[in-house]
C-alpha cells in the first residue's frame, strides 16, 4: 500500500530529513529542521511517501511567484532507491499537482540538472513541463554525494497545472520544421565517480548548446527516449 501525506509536526519532519540525506548521501541535512517546520507552518508543500508503512520518499516546496502569478517551487524531491522506476515519483508530482491546484495555483517550477538524463524524460516529455531558462553554477558548489565535483547548472521548469500532463510522452516526434538535437551523458552521476573530466566535457558543450539555443529565442520542445533534447526551429 502507498500513501502521500502532508506532515507537520517536528517528528514527521525529522523523518523528510531522514529521506533526503539518505537519498543525497551526506551526513548534514539538505534543509535544517527548523526550516522545514518555518515551510510547513508557513503553508508550504512538505509531504513525504510511504509504502507499506515504510518510508520510500519525500517532497519539499516554497509558496513563490513565477512570471507575477502565485506559484509553487518545487524545492526538492527524492526516492530511496527500492522506490525509484516504481511510479511513486509520477504520483508524488501528482500529488503535489493537486494540493498547488486546491490552493489556486496553476504553476509549480522547480531545477534539475540538465545532464540528468531520467529527470529530463521525466519533467518534460512525461509531465510536460516547459524549460523557462537555463541557470549556470545556480547552487554554487555543491559537497553531496550525488553532485560533489561538478559544476550546479540547473535547467528551471514551469510546470502549468491547467493543461494536465501529456497523454503521450513529449518527445518532439510531433514537431515540424528544422529542429537540433542537444545530446546527454547514459549515466552522469556514474561519470562524476570514473571519469570527470568527461562530465566537465558534458558540462561545457550542452550549456553551449543550450544558452546559445535560447539566446536565438528557440525553444525546447521535448526530450527523445534515446536521451537528447528537442530544440524548436527560430520562432
Amino acid at each position: 500500500m502507498t500513501e502521500i501525506v502532508l506532515v507537520h509536526r517536528a517528528d514527521e519532519l525529522r523523518e523528510v530529513d531522514d529521506v533526503l540525506r539518505r537519498v543525497w548521501g551526506t551526513d548534514r541535512p539538505l534543509l535544517p529542521l527548523e526550516v522545514l517546520v518555518a515551510i510547513s507552518h508557513a503553508g508550504g508543500y512538505v509531504a513525504v511517501a510511504r509504502r507499506d508503512g515504510a518510508t520510500a520518499g519525500a517532497s519539499v516546496g516554497l509558496l513563490a511567484v513565477h512570471e507575477g502569478r502565485p506559484a509553487l517551487h518545487s524545492h526538492v524531491t527524492g526516492l530511496l532507491a527500492p522506490a525509484r522506476a516504481s511510479g511513486l515519483g509520477r504520483a508524488m508530482k501528482l500529488h503535489q499537482r493537486d494540493w498547488a491546484l486546491a490552493r489556486d495555483i496553476d504553476t509549480i517550477v522547480w531545477t534539475f540538472d540538465p545532464l540528468v538524463r531520467r529527470n529530463a524524460w521525466f519533467n518534460i516529455a512525461v509531465l510536460g513541463a516547459d524549460v523557462a531558462d537555463y541557470l549556470p553554477s545556480f547552487y554554487g558548489n555543491m559537497t553531496d554525494a550525488i553532485n560533489a565535483g561538478d559544476e550546479s547548472d540547473r535547467l528551471l521548469v514551469a510546470w502549468d497545472l491547467r493543461r494536465g500532463v501529456p497523454d503521450a510522452p513529449r518527445d518532439g516526434s510531433d514537431v515540424g520544421g528544422d529542429r537540433d538535437l542537444v545530446p546527454t551523458p547514459v549515466d552522469v552521476v556514474e561519470l562524476r565517480r570514473i571519469t570527470p573530466d568527461e562530465v566537465a566535457a558534458w558540462r561545457s558543450s550542452t550549456r553551449a548548446a543550450l544558452t546559445d539555443a535560447f539566446a536565438a529565442g528557440r525553444s525546447i520542445v521535448g526530450f527523445t527516449r534515446t536521451g537528447d533534447y528537442v530544440i524548436g526551429s527560430t520562432p
